[in-house]
């Protein structure tokens, strides 16, 4: 059977494009809804939750999902400090990506060796509530949308906040409130300042790594951290996350 001619097949490749087109533009502007959304209403799960969860009923056991929200004003100083001297120290500067980090990850990485990874809070925001595990071009695409949107149009506070209320901190324990009760037997607000380093210190393997048991090494990079909070300014920094201070 002979193939249509050219100009009948033109028609169908500008349909084709057009509805591609107008899909890209609903879900660009569906997903900058949502994240728009979620800057005043508390996500009550994450795309991660839902991964861990179902990676438990395929592997065995099921594992009950721990997580309870604590607002901005009732998480604590020492903590919020904490996980920025550990993950990101140019919260309060970048919008999104820290191109440094990412060159010298790739040099790192190029050399051999252990994977280093160079994601900002906002990036690690974008993955856990949105994406899934893995690694693709297609889900680094999606990542860096997200979170550029995160950064436009959400306050630091705001990215901060959702970060220590969805972070992983063990199997099935996601955010602050449970990671402090599971670990420490207390409420987030009542986490002295070591407390609070040793829960930032276990982030890059928190499936792996026990704040309430923690190795030498965990005790160390938990001391490393307390000494960067000192260095950055302590809750002075926090204020660089005020809008009303911007």
């Amino acid at each position: 059977m002979p193939a249509p001619p050219a100009a009948d097949q033109a028609p169908m490749l500008r349909s084709l494009l057009h509805r591609l087109l107008k899909l890209l533009f609903w879900s660009a502007a569906l997903s900058a809804l949502l994240v728009l959304a979620l800057r005043w209403v508390a996500p009550p799960f994450t795309a991660l939750m839902i991964e861990r969860k179902v990676q438990s009923w395929v592997s065995g056991p099921s594992i009950d999902l721990e997580r309870q929200w604590r607002p901005w004003k009732e998480l604590p100083d020492d903590l919020k400090m904490a996980v920025i001297a550990a993950e990101d120290q140019k919260f309060a500067e970048h919008w999104g990506f820290d191109f440094a980090a990412i060159h010298a990850a790739l040099q790192h990485n190029q050399a051999g060796g252990s994977l280093r990874g160079a994601s900002t809070l906002s990036q690690q925001v974008a993955k856990n509530l949105f994406l899934w595990s893995g690694r693709s071009w297609l889900r680094k695409g999606l990542e860096a949308w997200f979170t550029a949107l995160i950064e436009l149009l959400w306050p630091k506070q705001r990215i901060l906040e959702v970060y220590l209320n969805s972070v992983e901190w063990g199997d099935g324990i996601f955010g602050a409130e449970a990671a402090a009760r599971q670990h420490f037997g207390r409420g987030a607000p009542y986490l002295s300042a070591r407390q609070a380093s040793l829960l930032a210190a276990v982030l890059p393997n928190p499936r792996s790594w026990n704040a309430s048991r923690p190795t030498r090494y965990i005790e160390r990079r938990a001391s490393w951290i307390r000494q960067q909070v000192r260095q950055l300014g302590g809750s002075d920094y926090l204020r660089r996350l005020d809008p009303a201070d911007g």
